[in-house]
């Protein structure tokens, strides 16, 4: 999820691609490909990586986010900011990141280990192919042989200033690392967060490797989803705004439909890795929004992770850190929507 000053681009509309029904679009060896199914987002904004445990995710919530049916987690983890001036990646971060992954397997639960930093690359594109190469080597070297259940995501959200050509480029170098040692990880691509309508298309990924799950993130409609943002000059003062009508609805599964018959055509999973509403949007239309949003994307053979467990667009409360029960339901439960 991009913070203050990053403009966050709708990115289901990059597909010029025909609409068809969820029975239609759903590809039985694509989906079968990726085992995450329902997941929640952790750890990008905690105090975990400072040495500060439990502040505010504990490691027991690991053990309360399996009990609620999540069969992930999809850890946002700032690998660029722990560079030391040679480009190596702090040892002690790396310990706790060895302790959360360990914690989360104890629990049953699959990791997505997400590079989140995209806002480096997306302000200084020249130098982002270099650095996410030292990472996913050091990643790779680490964690080749060991820790099935990871999931490697390359970068969360590629854009602004990179181009298609860079970001191709970029992908392709540190997939290269990782296959290396890992040829059978699966590994997470997103295509270029842009306006371009084109730009799924330009994305480049090797025929021969089908190890690789694509990514994409919804917030539609803005102006629910975001009302009341105090990082957005636009939604910042925007309150009341409802969801729920016909035409919204029908609007997501025509997105979610774009999207789909890209992934049947080229025969790749897809992986819906962000979506969620403000905690300032009316609660029974985020609910609602919540729950369609989930269940638009299973009938399309898609997993997902909510955006997010803590922190904003919350799925506990940050003081009692109990769940939002009617946000969860709409999550987990299989009721119409």
């Amino acid at each position: 999820m991009r913070r203050l000053g990053r403009r966050l681009v709708r990115f289901v509309s990059l597909f010029a691609l025909a609409v068809a029904g969820p029975d239609a679009l759903a590809s039985e060896s694509a989906r079968d490909a990726s085992p995450l199914r329902k997941g929640v987002n952790i750890l990008g904004y905690d105090g975990i990586w400072e040495g500060s445990f439990d502040n505010p995710f504990r490691m027991t919530d690991f053990g309360r986010i399996r009990a609620a049916g999540f069969d992930h987690v999809r850890v946002n983890f700032f690998g660029f900011r722990h560079f030391d001036k040679k480009g190596k990646l702090d040892a002690r971060v790396l310990d706790i990141l060895d302790r959360v992954l360990d914690r989360a397997d104890a629990e049953g639960l699959r990791v997505v280990l997400d590079q989140h930093d995209n806002q480096d690359c997306q302000t200084k594109p020249a130098g982002c192919k270099g650095r996410l190469v030292s990472f996913w080597r050091q990643i790779s070297a680490r964690y080749a042989r060991a820790r099935p259940n990871v999931v490697y995501e390359l970068l969360n959200e590629p854009g602004g200033e990179m181009s298609h050509e860079q970001w191709n480029a970029a992908a392709a170098a540190a997939l290269a690392q990782i296959r290396a040692r890992e040829p059978e990880r699966l590994v997470i691509v997103g295509a270029l967060n842009t306006s371009d309508m084109a730009a799924i298309e330009k994305l480049e990924l090797p025929e021969s490797d089908r190890r690789l799950i694509v990514s994409v993130h919804y917030y539609d409609p803005h102006r629910f989803t975001f009302q009341g943002a105090s990082w957005s000059e636009e939604y910042a003062h925007v309150r009341d705004v409802a969801w729920g009508s016909g035409a919204a609805r029908r609007q997501i599964v025509d997105d979610f439909a774009l999207i789909a018959r890209w992934g049947k055509a080229q025969d790749r999973p897809i992986y819906l890795g962000e979506f969620g509403a403000l905690e300032t949007a009316p609660p029974s239309s985020r609910a609602a929004w919540t729950r369609h949003v989930a269940r638009t994307a299973e009938s399309f053979g898609w997993g997902w992770a909510y955006w997010q467990f803590d922190h904003d667009f919350s799925l506990t409360d940050p003081v009692t850190r109990a769940w939002n029960t009617p946000l969860l339901d709409a999550l987990i439960k299989r009721g119409a929507d």
